[in-house]
């Protein structure tokens, strides 16, 4: 009997090698040189020499059989090569450079495999609107269109006050007081003889010095008007027309719906003509003035719509729209000012309240858009990866324009149906500069041309 051999089964070949870097254990693009945890304590991810995101393959391979090898460069990225096969200071290979990988000028080659390991990932590029929430501070503020006093405009004094008080929510035509005035008494009068004596014969026009009849219907007028001109209410001289009677006293109603902020009426007070008795505001709708940064004021239009929340009402969410754009700039802050326009049916919104505004910016119009993390931003340039097929990657230089939650337009560089890259590609541009500067090494000498 021939004993069967078991042969055991054959797993993976294990990560061989120093550590060269470590990596973000959430797969963002994030690494060190040194061992280092995430914010919430996670420690980064040690990668080892045999597991390196390099974009060559190992020597040997069938990709890069029979090629001829121009120099060998450091495994860390330093702008060291070397024309043989050597080790740094950690005992790390030198990695080879083949003949053609540079041919392509800013172009990087990266193989399927290494592709793979190290968590490149890739977007197709595409039109969509760009929208971007910009947050600031608030603060509830009266709707200056919907504001009014009581003035008298003539003097006189206050018979009585209603039981009206300051806080007190009055409707439009609610008694506020009654008043009476030496001029009011006048008018009254006038208009009552006027509508008794009516025409009693021609008078002389002063105008054109002649004697020409009047229409009687004209002094009624005229007495009627005046009493307008003092605001007494147009149900009040009716009443005086028909009873013929001079009232002891007026009864004031208030001009609006709304709620009284300013009280200054006593019984018996005396008051002068444009003397302020009371302050009425209506809130059924307020205004909100949010201070916007100067950076963002480039992209706030009247008409967005607008999100409102407060302290006062925990998860409660008022809708409104901007309405004012001041154009001036806060110097000390560098901010501007916005009127946001909300309705306040039901009073919620208390002037000064403190408010947290979120106003929706962008357009619908479509735009070439590539995602925030596709872009390498160093200040004073912004690159995308492109991918250009075949494991070949290209460095490009874009321009940006609005940027949004998530995207950020693309002005040039990047055109629609390009495959950027989304995850990764800060190793893919470390090896295309590493490539830029090893060609500059290498390049042979200028011959000096002879004069």
């Amino acid at each position: 009997i021939v004993p069967s051999h078991t042969s055991s089964p054959v797993g993976p070949a294990q990560p061989t090698g120093q550590v060269i870097y470590y990596k973000d254990p959430n797969g963002r693009p994030f690494y060190s040189l040194a061992p280092r945890k995430t914010d919430d304590g996670e420690p980064y991810v040690a990668v080892l020499a045999s597991e390196d995101v390099g974009v060559d393959p190992k020597p040997g391979s069938g990709a890069q059989a029979g090629r001829k090898i121009l120099h060998y460069r450091n495994p860390m990225g330093l702008a060291d090569i070397s024309p043989v096969p050597k080790k740094d200071s950690m005992g790390m290979d030198y990695i080879p450079v083949y003949e053609g990988d540079q041919d392509d000028g800013n172009t990087v080659r990266v193989s399927a495999g290494r592709l793979q390991r190290s968590g490149v990932k890739t977007e197709l590029v595409g039109t969509q609107p760009i929208s971007q929430i910009i947050k600031a501070p608030g603060v509830v503020a009266f709707d200056e269109t919907k504001l009014s006093v009581v003035a008298m405009r003539f003097d006189g004094f206050i018979d009585k006050v209603m039981t009206v008080t300051s806080g007190t929510h009055v409707r439009k035509g609610d008694p506020l007081m009654s008043v009476f005035g030496q001029e009011l008494l006048n008018a009254s009068v006038q208009l009552i003889v006027e509508e008794v004596t009516g025409w009693k014969g021609p008078e002389r026009d002063e105008a054109t010095s002649s004697s020409a009849p009047r229409d009687p219907r004209a002094r009624v007028v005229g007495a009627r008007r005046r009493l307008q001109n003092l605001q007494v209410p147009a149900e009040v001289i009716d009443e005086i027309k028909k009873s013929r009677r001079v009232p002891d006293a007026i009864t004031w109603l208030a001009p609006q719906d709304g709620i009284v902020t300013e009280r200054n009426a006593v019984d018996g007070q005396a008051f002068k003509a444009g003397e302020v008795l009371f302050r009425l505001a209506d809130h059924s709708v307020v205004w909100v003035m949010a201070d916007i940064a100067e950076g963002d004021i480039g992209a706030v239009r009247p008409g967005q719509p607008v999100t409102v929340r407060t302290k006062a009402y925990p998860g409660r969410e008022f809708k409104g729209h901007v309405a004012v754009v001041y154009p001036h700039l806060v110097k000390e802050t560098r901010t501007a000012r916005v009127r946001i326009v909300l309705p306040n049916p039901d009073v919620a919104l208390l002037p000064d309240m403190y408010a947290d505004v979120e106003i929706a910016t962008g357009s619908d119009q479509a735009v070439v858009a590539v995602p925030k993390s596709s872009v390498i931003d160093s200040g004073s340039r912004q690159v995308v990866i492109v991918d250009l097929g075949d494991g070949r990657f290209e460095p490009r230089d874009v321009k940006l324009g609005r940027r949004g939650a998530e995207y950020v337009e693309v002005l040039d560089g990047i055109h629609d149906g390009d495959s950027v890259v989304v995850a990764g590609n800060f190793l893919i541009d470390a090896e295309s500069n590493l490539n830029s500067a090893l060609r500059a090494l290498t390049a042979p000498p200028m011959k000096e041309t002879s004069r």
